[in-house]
């Protein structure tokens, strides 16, 4: 492509240099904007869609993701253990235990 005014690049002895370490002659990335095309495309027309001439139509009032929400619970069916209910606990003296402290791998190191 030939630009009115030359782009920037690297001098000559380095482009040369560079060109033989690649084996190949370098191609620059760089879009300048002689380079380009000219924007001379029409706009784009589009067909109406569905939300075109509706007033009240907000984004948020017809957008698929808002309309998801938590599943319904029909039946539930945890039994309700209340405070003075006579229900033997089924570990027997599971709540008379301390909590456990989680597993550790191996003996500790003390380097202090």
């Amino acid at each position: 492509m030939s630009y009115t005014v030359k782009p920037r690049d690297v001098s000559p002895l380095v482009k040369k240099l560079r060109n033989f370490l690649l084996g190949r002659e370098h191609k620059n990335a760089l879009r300048f904007g002689e380079g380009l095309s000219a924007r001379t495309q029409p706009p784009p027309d589009l067909p109406e869609g569905p939300a075109h001439k509706l007033a009240a139509n907000y984004y948020y009032a017809r957008d698929g993701r808002r309309e998801v929400k938590h599943p319904a619970v029909l039946a539930d069916e945890t039994p309700v253990i209340s405070a003075g209910s006579s229900q033997a606990i089924t570990s027997g003296s599971a709540a008379s235990e301390r909590p456990r402290k989680p597993p550790v791998p191996g003996r500790i190191w003390q380097w202090d």
